[in-house]
């Protein structure tokens, strides 16, 4: 049979319009979200027919992943049996970045005490001394107990990682690494190869070697898989956050670090249908990995937004032109605000939180070191940013001058500030948990949760004026008691705790 024979056949077959002489656009990528537990075997027939490709197809969760260069193809297959959903996923998006704006005031606190006091153990590797994090959260006195055992696998999720780092490349589990932001994983740590910065920094505070060079993860002894969703331009699209996941839930992943936003829209909105249709599809990524036993941790955000009483989305779209829009609790964050996923905040060196930190009281579960530039600068920080890896030909393209140190090997580092930076300090404690317990899932979210030191609201937020949220406008205010509150949580992480 012809190509037009073959193409009207399968549409017969699966009741969509064969795509005729429409307008083309550049290839897009689409999400077709079937119902809940429906079949995807006839989808490669439905797409072909609506006038695309299927890029990978994830019947367990009965989401199929497609690109088509015609300008209907999201309309023909909204019409197919059995799906709830078809939209663009590259229209949109929100990048990564550091905490706060830039050039945004100061203001005068009251310092708090820190935890680097009397009988914290520091780490000794050459950099160590500007690890004021993991001083913070006793990493060091953790280490007298368990660096971490090689049968624990992280998995972050991030730009991928720098698998030749010297404090990360021992670590790094090839076979477990892939690069999913084609929405189909390509399997490999070489493949997975960092080109933005982001994920190698997330990687080295969750495992860097203790091998004397450079910095001290929290738990050097675990191994890590680089999972890339983002791209080099730091954006997390839905098809390659969907691939993450199923990945890290077929590959024996016991946890996995989510330092950022799933793009396209920073609050998807589920009365809106191309919305939900991700929200869906990306929620049930999630549970299928969460099912496996998978523990999903997950960055707040650095809007300085109340996600439990969200007003506006001022954000959303970020690469286009952003379109202001009120919205409500039937929106959410994704990962933070699916349910099961452990939310993490931002503290600075005073235990304060971070200036930028999002927060609420539905979507906090702990707070961990993420830095503050502003408000908590400090002796031990006097930047007020987390030092961690960096992929050194990146070292002078993406990390700025002032925060670029080269220990004596040459291995290169760079100061961050943001919830990304603090959520990778609570997957390093919850898998310093998992190496002593064997606990997963559930179980050692409840044990992380548990491996904390409360925090209470603080009774003068005058400091946090000068940061309304940047949604909205809202100024920040902390709700709940010493057990548990909007802006930390159960309170910040303790290594050496989650292992005594």
């Amino acid at each position: 049979m012809g190509a037009a024979a073959l193409v009207a056949a399968a549409a017969l077959a699966t009741g969509v319009a064969a795509a005729g002489a429409t307008a083309a656009g550049a290839a897009t990528t689409y999400l077709v979200v079937y119902r809940s537990g429906a079949a995807t075997n006839g989808a490669a027939a439905a797409v072909s027919a609506a006038g695309g490709q299927v890029v990978a197809s994830y019947a367990p969760i009965s989401v199929v992943v497609a690109r088509s260069t015609d300008v209907d193809f999201a309309a023909r297959m909204k019409t197919v049996n059995g799906v709830e959903g078809a939209v663009a996923t590259t229209r949109f998006a929100t990048a990564v970045g550091a905490g706060g704006a830039a050039g945004a005031a100061t203001a005068s606190t009251t310092p708090r005490a820190t935890a680097a006091a009397a009988g914290v153990i520091s780490l000794t590797d050459s950099l160590s001394g500007l690890q004021w994090d993991m001083n913070q959260i006793r990493v060091g006195n953790a280490h007298t107990v368990t660096t971490g055992s090689p049968s624990v696998l992280v998995g972050d999720i991030d730009t991928g990682l720098d698998y030749t780092h010297p404090d990360l490349a021992a670590n790094v589990a090839d076979g477990a690494s892939a690069n999913c932001t084609s929405g189909a994983a390509v399997p490999g740590k070489v493949a997975a190869a960092d080109d933005n910065g982001h994920g190698t920094h997330t990687a080295g505070t969750i495992a860097a070697a203790a091998n004397g060079i450079g910095i001290v993860g929290i738990a050097p002894s675990v191994r890590i898989a680089g999972i890339k969703a983002g791209d080099a331009n730091g954006f997390f699209f839905p098809e390659a956050v969907i691939c993450s996941f199923m990945w890290a839930g077929d590959h024996g992943v016991d946890v996995t670090n989510n330092s950022y936003f799933a793009d396209p829209w920073l609050f998807n909105c589920k009365n809106d249908p191309d919305q939900r249709a991700i929200w869906n599809a990306e929620r049930r990524a999630i549970k299928y990995a969460q099912k496996k036993g998978v523990l999903v941790v997950a960055a707040e955000g650095n809007q300085a937004d109340d996600l439990s009483h969200p007003t506006q989305d001022q954000t959303s779209p970020d690469n286009t032109t952003p379109v202001t829009r009120d919205i409500t609790n039937a929106c959410a964050v994704v990962p933070t605000e699916v349910p099961g996923v452990v939310g993490v905040s931002a503290t600075g060196n005073l235990q304060m939180k971070s200036f930028y930190s999002s927060f609420g009281t539905s979507s906090v579960d702990v707070a961990a070191p993420g830095g503050d530039s502003l408000l908590q600068l400090t002796a031990a920080a006097p930047n007020g940013r987390v030092l961690s890896t960096w992929p050194a030909a990146l070292l002078n393209v993406t990390c700025l001058p002032a925060r670029r140190v080269v220990d004596a090997s040459g291995a290169a580092y760079c100061y961050q500030q943001g919830t990304s930076m603090a959520s990778p300090h609570a997957v390093g404690v919850a898998a310093l948990i998992a190496s002593r317990t064997g606990q997963s899932g559930s179980a050692l979210a409840a044990a992380l949760q548990r491996a904390t030191n409360p925090l209470a609201c603080p009774a003068d937020v005058t400091p946090y004026a000068f940061f309304p949220a940047l949604d909205g406008g809202a100024l920040q205010q902390c709700q709940g008691g010493v057990g548990h509150n909007s802006w930390f949580g159960s309170g910040e992480v303790d290594a050496f705790k989650a292992v005594s």
